[in-house]
């Protein structure tokens, strides 16, 4: 496993290739209450947190209201009972009042290699806009150009960036395929001493609406935009029984998207580091999954269920266009782009 080295860039942290001791001035305790708020339509969101929350008089009474279900036009429930969080189906004013004091710390990582630092700009802009806001927020940019990383992007309070230096790739998939890898050794080395949770983003995308704490859960997955209205059989799970991340026809629940994936930092690390393990296995006899590390997330997340999903609203494509009756706000998409001209080693 390779480790991770500190340095500094500018006004940014940046971390290369060996072992990494700084420890994070917002450093939690290890005993947390278990704060369960009931949202609309019966959903339940569950997060880890540093004292008992108590919500006020008015606020118990709205809480009450959500009981009464506001969408029945898409599927809020999982079969296992897990809350798909839709437009509608959450009161912000409630999940603000639970989650804002708690002085919680979202690590972020995004991958910036190549051409794809162009992304980064509108990236960190949007999302000092509408990302957790509020809430204290680390990114994590894994760079092989940390001098293309944007330095006068203005942070909120309690917001820090800190760039994590990788090696050049010699093709776009081997971005993808190390990036489970990349993610566990940095939960490990670092980021573990700061941060109650995590979320990976892709960086070639941009925040239009609220991504905040209605979206924290204990393993958080995102339904993916082209495929939330398919049978499970068009599903593109990898499909040959030589790879780990091999699903039967007749097996698989959503497909999810690799764009936006997240939870406590002990299932995200678990999750990355069976991920990076099976990848190792197929490269190991020159396999590689048809849709790389996103194959191996939905190999993992089919045995071991996400506790909340993200509708597509949190995972939207733009080239699918704003027609869609059941999509209410986007809030987080992927841009249209040349993906010729921004991935260099095709």
């Amino acid at each position: 496993m390779t480790s991770l080295q500190m340095v500094m860039v500018g006004r940014f942290l940046v971390f290369g290739n060996c072992c990494c001791t700084t420890a994070s001035e917002r450093m939690r305790g290890r005993e947390h209450f278990q704060l369960s708020l009931v949202l609309a339509g019966g959903m339940t969101i569950c997060c880890q947190v540093n004292r008992q929350v108590v919500l006020n008089h008015r606020l118990q009474r709205k809480q009450a209201k959500l009981m009464e279900p506001v969408r029945t036009d898409v599927l809020t429930v999982t079969p296992w009972l897990a809350p798909i969080v839709w437009e509608g189906t959450f009161d912000p004013q409630v999940i603000d009042e639970a989650f804002m004091s708690q002085n919680l710390t979202i690590a972020t990582t995004v991958f910036a290699v190549g051409r794809y630092t162009r992304f980064l700009r509108d990236f960190l802009e949007s999302a000092e806009k509408h990302f957790m806001v509020g809430l204290d927020v680390h990114y994590y940019v894994f760079t092989d150009l940390p001098g293309d990383v944007p330095n006068n992007v203005t942070l909120g309070v309690g917001r820090l960036l800190s760039i994590v230096r990788v090696p050049k790739f010699d093709r776009w998939q081997e971005i993808s395929l190390r990036r489970m890898e990349l993610i566990q050794t940095a939960i490990k080395d670092h980021i573990h001493r700061g941060a109650n949770y995590i979320f990976c983003l892709d960086v070639d995308m941009r925040f239009h609406g609220r991504v905040g704490p209605e979206a924290l859960g204990r393993l958080v997955a995102a339904i993916h935009p082209w495929f939330y209205m398919y049978p499970r059989s068009q599903f593109p799970y990898e499909r040959r029984t030589v790879s780990t991340a091999y699903i039967p026809l007749d097996q698989g629940d959503f497909y999810y998207q690799a764009n936006i994936f997240g939870g406590a930092l002990e299932d995200v690390h678990r999750l990355t580091k069976t991920c990076r393990e099976h990848l190792e296995v197929d490269k190991s006899v020159g396999v590689e999954a048809v849709w790389q590390e996103e194959s191996h997330l939905n190999w993992y997340l089919l045995r071991n269920k996400p506790t909340k999903l993200l509708s597509p609203e949190y995972v939207w494509d733009d080239a699918k266009g704003r027609d869609a009756k059941e999509i209410k706000l986007v809030r987080f998409s992927s841009v249209i782009k040349d993906k010729a001209e921004v991935r260099e080693n095709l």
